[in-house]
């Protein structure tokens, strides 16, 4: 072993010596690297991806912090820690993320969701393909009797989510500005996150129909097939802000439906220090039907951040392994 290692150090070495030395063994100089893990199940499943990949791939020293989206950025910007935030939902404090933009303090490098984080009503795939009419909320109001509330019904029914979420306040004020009551529809309150899972996989496992507020990327969509319908309206930003996402406005407008950009944030002194390690997680995206498997995976399994991180890497090296090159691809393999 002695020997072994003493071959090991000669040989860095006159690598290093001849500049020849690997873009991996460079990506030591990272060192410590602080990664938040926010308190969902997709950004969980990120940081420990991220740390298993830095850590293995790259040499760092990563270590996994906890966080949530307010306090994290903030800090970032501010104080400079954590390193990482790679599931950044910057639409959430717009004034803080280009503050820190504007500052030089933090660094997009990539969209952690391209699709963005999507939030609207849902409909069963199964209901999508029988109504291939049906893709709008326009289309929505002429069809109560496909969604009949169980409580009554002669009327339609459109599920909430819990109060207090913001797609609950939007999901009511677009319940009024497109006149669902008129058109015969009631607005069924879940009274909790569990309230509304509980009724979206009740009428799947029992193939009925319903609508519902919902977003991605979640386990629920990942283990049952959904279909989001549109507003039928482009965005107006300045509605959307005045009245859209205000419980007591009274005169709300049909309007689209923001996607939330979700981008990998780094510092920009972890950027100035990261070396090669700094391209892996410019490269590193995934699809939200990709995710939204792995966290149904993740839930029907129990697993945590860690093991689910572990099993997609086991079960998806023809994604994962185009996000770095082909030595650290062998090391992280190696290591799991």
């Amino acid at each position: 072993m002695k020997r072994l290692l003493a071959s090991t150090i000669l040989a860095a070495g006159i690598l290093s010596a001849s500049g020849l030395i690997s873009a991996s063994a460079q990506a030591a100089e990272c060192g410590d690297v602080t990664i938040s893990n926010m308190n969902w199940q997709s950004a969980e499943l990120l940081s420990n991806l991220d740390k298993i990949i830095l850590t293995a791939g790259y040499g760092c020293n990563a270590e996994i912090v906890v966080g949530d989206t307010v306090p994290t950025i903030t800090s970032m910007v501010e104080k400079g820690q954590p390193d990482i935030a790679p599931e950044g939902w910057v639409d959430l404090l717009p004034d803080i993320v280009k503050q820190g933009f504007d500052d030089g303090k933090i660094i997009a490098l990539s969209e952690s969701l391209p699709d963005g984080g999507e939030q609207g009503w849902w409909i069963p795939k199964y209901i999508a393909d029988k109504n291939p009419d049906l893709k709008t909320f326009d289309d929505l109001l002429k069809h109560p009797d496909l969604f009949p509330d169980p409580e009554n019904p002669s009327k339609g029914a459109i599920y909430n989510g819990a109060p207090g979420w913001g797609g609950t306040v939007v999901t009511s004020q677009f319940y009024k500005a497109f006149e669902f009551e008129k058109a015969g529809f009631n607005l069924i309150d879940t009274g909790s996150a569990a309230g509304l899972d509980g009724a979206i996989a009740k009428a799947n496992e029992r193939n009925e129909p319903i609508v519902a507020f919902y977003w991605a990327p979640t386990a629920l969509l990942g283990k049952y097939e959904m279909v989001m319908l549109k507003t039928g309206h482009d965005i107006d930003e300045a509605e959307w802000k005045r009245c859209n996402t205000v419980l007591d406005c009274p005169d709300p407008k049909k309007n689209g439906w923001p996607k939330d950009r979700v981008e990998t944030l780094v510092t920009k002194k972890f950027s100035d220090r990261a070396g090669p390690a700094l391209d892996y997680l410019k490269n590193r995206s995934w699809s939200n039907d990709t995710l939204n498997k792995l966290l149904a995976w993740m839930t029907d399994n129990q697993a945590t951040g860690e093991q689910a991180a572990v099993h997609f890497l086991k079960t998806q090296e023809d994604m994962w392994t185009k996000w770095v090159p082909a030595d650290v691809a062998e090391k992280v393999k190696a290591a799991i």
